[in-house]
């Protein structure tokens, strides 16, 4: 009978302690300002990568489409070997997340269209022997990666701005953290400051 009595207490008390709902956070606190920008910059993060994932993916579709036309017998190799070139320098000439500026991302784009228009003017010239149906598939796909990239841009300085402000707002509560949080800076904008 005691060892009964004894276990209901010991258990009635682990129940207890288990169905205790945590204490809330206040919102004005330090350790709330750190979870929220935690969460924004998670945010802004996974825009970053789903932008970089489809430019990736539009160089890779390139360097396919120029693999392919170097197999043709008639095609000019040089020429092909050239863009090919130019398109594997692409990721090194790409502008980065803590450190771009307008004239970087200018310059990124402008290399990137100079290589699609090339490659467009090489497929339409191409006369009798006409790109295959997979050349041709894959252009349209770069097409689209193409048409996708100012919704990412949106899409990440939206993110990035939601980041900036809670930085801006929060930034006695961050500072007291010390660590990463005290030394944070506003990211970078696609958009263009006035």
């Amino acid at each position: 009978m005691k060892h009964t009595l004894w276990l209901a207490l010991l258990l009635a008390a682990v129940l207890t302690a288990c169905n205790r709902t945590p204490k809330p956070l206040d919102p004005a606190s330090a350790t709330a300002a750190r979870a929220q920008l935690d969460v924004l910059r998670d945010s802004v993060d996974t825009r970053w990568t789903q932008m970089m994932a489809s430019d990736d993916a539009k160089i890779v579709a390139t360097a396919q489409i120029l693999s392919e036309l170097e197999r043709n017998p008639t095609a000019n190799k040089e020429q092909l070997q050239q863009l090919s070139r130019a398109n594997s320098r692409l990721k090194a000439r790409r502008y980065q997340q803590l450190t771009m500026q307008s004239t970087q991302i200018d310059q990124y784009d402008m290399a990137q269209d100079s290589l699609l228009t090339s490659l467009r003017g090489i497929l339409t010239a191409t006369g009798p022997s006409s790109p295959s149906t997979t050349v041709q598939n894959t252009f349209d796909t770069i097409g689209q990666y193409d048409g996708q990239v100012v919704g990412y841009r949106v899409q990440y300085d939206r993110a990035a701005k939601q980041f900036n402000n809670y930085l801006q707002l929060h930034q006695s509560e961050l500072q007291s953290l010390g660590g990463k949080y005290s030394q944070l800076a506003p990211l970078p904008l696609f958009e263009l400051q006035e």
